[in-house]
């Protein structure tokens, strides 16, 4: 399987899941998170099988989602699952901030592991921008659960916050190009 491929299962298979039987089974939260939980298990077990370890991001995504979602099912409140990307987003934003508190670089360049060359100027500036970034997500995630209805937040989930962060990581693309190392 090649590797793009199976990264993007393993990344959004759990949420067509999820989906899948959100909108099969009248729109039930409660019904939607038992198997989206299940499958982001095996997705992180697969991963784990193929490449011997599991990349931090899906780790904590993976071990929030299996903690919120039993939270929301065993209290029959949805609260706990509203309430997930709001922490997951504060996290990683004070993770990015406080980071250079235990390494000698921005976390970021430490969790991009070289994938992009540029100056440490621009991993400061990259570093600061998606540390507002988080935040601006976690805010936006409060004020669209606090709301909005449920199938609004369910949607908003994917087909706000997804393009979102698409779009948001694409505008960071000159900061690159500015700051760019000559290889």
């Amino acid at each position: 399987m090649n590797k793009s491929f199976f990264k993007f299962v393993t990344d959004f298979g759990p949420l067509l899941i999820f989906f899948s039987f959100y909108y099969k089974n009248d729109k039930s939260l409660e019904i939607a998170i038992p198997p989206f939980i299940i499958a982001t298990l095996i997705a992180l077990i697969f991963v784990w099988i193929k490449e011997k370890k599991i990349p931090m991001v899906p780790l904590i995504g993976g071990i929030l989602i299996t903690f919120f979602g039993g939270l929301t099912i065993y209290f029959k409140n949805p609260i706990f699952i509203y309430i997930k990307p709001t922490i997951i987003n504060i996290l990683f934003g004070l993770a990015l901030m406080f980071g250079k508190f235990f390494t000698k670089e921005p976390l970021l360049k430490k969790m991009l592991d070289g994938a992009i060359k540029i100056t440490d100027e621009g991993w400061r500036i990259l570093n600061q921008r998606w540390v507002y970034f988080f935040f601006a997500l976690a805010i936006m995630n409060e004020i669209v659960w606090r709301t909005q209805t449920e199938e609004f937040w369910v949607n908003f989930k994917v087909w706000g916050m997804l393009p979102i962060t698409f779009i948001f990581t694409a505008f960071q693309f000159n900061v690159i190009n500015k700051y760019k190392l000559d290889e």
